[in-house]
């Protein structure tokens, strides 16, 4: 189906992105999965083909581009191949809207530039051992020094994307107790440089899936984190997080979408190829039958992304609305995914196929940004329930 959302600057960033990713990324990937992580200096190559900086204003050497839709093209192109940025796309998905709604303009010269040549890599640290989707059960604490100048911060944190590699690390913390009336009070955003003294980078934890995705274990003792890197206003950290949990769904509706769109291709290229009974896969009325199932789910899929998509850029997109596309999408492309695989037979269980790759990564997609069991609750709120 003919897909509209999309400009001629954004279909010519694309061919750019798929370059570099088939030059500088494929053939290497095997070995990013195997470490753990993509190299250190690879962000340094992001940062020069602007991929950080598309949506960051001229003056802290951006492209000064308004919207998501850069972001969504970077997206479909990694799932389009098999594979990813490391852990990247938190630093432009998660963190780069916090910096640019809510550091003042001393943060962001201190900080942007660096952030958009991949000098600093950023991270943000909300989860902890005994608080995932319940943001108000958050323990890690900071406590205001007696003169005034810092915030001496304690406390653990866990699943934390490109947490061993981050430069400065988003870290939601308590400022002030929860009060009996309101157990979201008193949440505060704060920028940790890591290599603060009492910062300490844990477990480097081996996933199901994102292989080449650096997640961590933080923890905090003592560490002391000046007042000037306070994010925001103090206290106001819960009305933050909510307000970009619209934009964070709303990218994993994007890569669950895209990743049902590879799946599908790359099903439709190994059957073809493909021969058992001395007959191509493809001819087998099954095959044909579930492709089909396939392509009409990932389409529906598509045009429910595309039109969010839109919606977001006009500022119509509500939670309700992000919730649903991710519930949708990410549901949906767990069952294309599957059949996708199935087909692939027993070389789908085999890592070096992409196939096998988006089963493993796609899986997170309905865990993280809030369950798919969450989103359920949200949309059925909306609907008065």
């Amino acid at each position: 189906m003919r897909r509209s959302v999309y400009t001629e600057d954004h279909e010519a960033f694309r061919e750019v992105v798929r370059d570099f990713i088939a030059q500088e990324v494929v053939p290497v990937y095997e070995q990013w999965e195997q470490d753990g992580h993509a190299p250190r200096d690879f962000y340094y190559r992001l940062g020069e083909l602007g991929v950080f900086g598309i949506e960051v204003p001229e003056e802290y050497g951006g492209a000064g581009q308004s919207g998501f839709k850069y972001q969504a093209v970077v997206t479909e192109e990694l799932m389009r191949a098999g594979v990813s940025f490391g852990g990247s796309s938190v630093h432009t998905g998660l963190c780069l809207p916090y910096l640019l709604e809510y550091a003042d303009e001393e943060q962001k010269k201190r900080w942007l530039p660096g952030f958009v040549s991949g000098e600093i890599m950023t991270a943000i640290a909300m989860t902890e051992p005994g608080a995932g989707s319940d943001l108000a059960g958050i323990a890690t604490t900071a406590k205001l020094s007696e003169d005034g100048t810092h915030y001496v911060l304690n406390g653990a944190k866990t699943f934390i994307t490109g947490g061993a590699l981050a430069d400065l690390v988003l870290v939601v913390c308590r400022t002030s107790p929860a009060t009996a009336e309101n157990r979201r009070h008193g949440l505060s955003i704060l920028c940790v440089d890591t290599k603060s003294e009492g910062y300490r980078v844990g477990r480097k934890l081996e996933k199901v899936g994102l292989r080449s995705s650096d997640t961590a274990e933080l923890s905090f003792t003592d560490v002391k984190v000046p007042v000037e890197n306070l994010l925001g206003e103090e206290g106001k950290a819960f009305g933050y997080l909510t307000h970009n949990l619209v934009q964070e769904r709303l990218a994993i509706a994007v890569g669950a979408t895209a990743a049902a769109r590879a799946a599908v291709d790359f099903a439709v290229q190994y059957v073809k190829d493909r021969k058992v009974f001395g007959r191509a896969v493809a001819e087998f009325q099954n095959t044909k039958f579930v492709l089909a199932e396939c392509e009409a789910e990932a389409q529906a899929c598509q045009a429910f992304t595309d039109r969010a998509l839109d919606l977001f850029e006009t500022g119509s997109l509500t939670v309700a609305d992000a919730a649903a596309a991710k519930l949708f999408s990410t549901e949906t492309a767990g069952r294309v995914i599957d059949k996708c695989l199935q087909l692939h037979g027993g070389y789908g269980y085999i890592l070096e196929y992409p196939i096998a790759r988006l089963y493993t990564d796609n899986r997170v997609f309905r865990i993280y940004g809030g369950t798919s069991e969450v989103m359920k609750t949200v949309v059925a709120k909306s609907l008065g329930l």
